[in-house]
């Protein structure tokens, strides 16, 4: 049984759900030494400026687990308490929001709409929270994988075209939740783009379906890749739902 934590949208408070997730074998660290003595300084920059700087050099950046590799093509940038009122670590420290507040490097998952999982790189100094969704991202390996766990999809372009999506491409649930994505000893490996990224490509934008702080740019995506999800703006849910991201 594990403990799922669900931020309510309506007074930014936070309960507890528990729901039984079966588990079909163990996930297995990736290969120890990939990242072990790379600095990534950048991760743990401070403040607003921090994380929104991460975000974007995000992107492009790959992401494997469980046999699926996804090049990141849309981000998107939460800072911490007080800050953001779109982040769940806006009011403060909570049993579920505790992992953003560092260290830089570690998975955030965290379940939501009582369906989904969604995967963030934690950013920031360590006790300064701060995340980046990975939003959406293209497939390029382990694409069969992907489409056993994404069944009916028919185009390719859609196996991680959205944050849900992209977490059920790479096999993700709350297991990963506060695992190292640099030193290999979880599920998850973080590794540079293949090719640079030209910066001239990068586009931003509000983030999506976020009610407090909408106007904030803190989406990031290269434009007119056809990876990148659809902006939809904020639409009011019943009680219980999300937040971030």
């Amino acid at each position: 049984m594990i403990a799922i934590f669900r931020a309510n949208a309506q007074c930014h408070c936070t309960s507890v759900r528990k729901i039984a997730i079966t588990v079909v074998g163990r996930h297995r660290p990736v290969g120890r030494g990939l990242l072990v003595g790379v600095k990534l300084p950048w991760l743990a920059a401070p403040g607003d400026e921090g994380v929104v700087a991460a975000a974007r050099r995000l992107l492009g950046w790959r992401v494997t687990a469980n046999g699926v590799t996804v090049r990141l093509t849309e981000v998107e940038a939460y800072s911490g308490e007080g800050a953001d009122p779109a982040s769940h670590a806006h009011r403060g420290r909570t049993p579920r929001s505790a992992v953003m507040f560092g260290p830089a490097g570690h998975a955030y998952v965290y379940f939501t709409y009582g369906m989904h999982w969604c995967l963030n790189v934690v950013c920031g100094p360590v006790g300064q929270a701060a995340a980046v969704l990975l939003r959406a991202g293209e497939v390029v390996e382990g694409a069969d994988t992907a489409r056993a766990r994404r069944a009916g999809v028919r185009n390719d372009r859609d196996l991680a075209r959205g944050p849900a999506r992209l977490t059920s491409a790479l096999g993700l649930d709350g297991l990963a939740n506060a695992t190292s994505m640099l030193d290999g000893t979880g599920p998850l490996r973080l590794r540079p783009p293949a090719s640079t990224i030209d910066p001239t490509t990068v586009a931003s934008g509000p983030r999506v379906g976020v009610n407090g702080g909408a106007e904030r740019p803190w989406r990031f995506w290269l434009a007119g890749d056809p990876t990148v999800s659809p902006y939809r703006a904020h639409t009011p849910r019943s009680r219980g739902s999300e937040i971030q991201g």
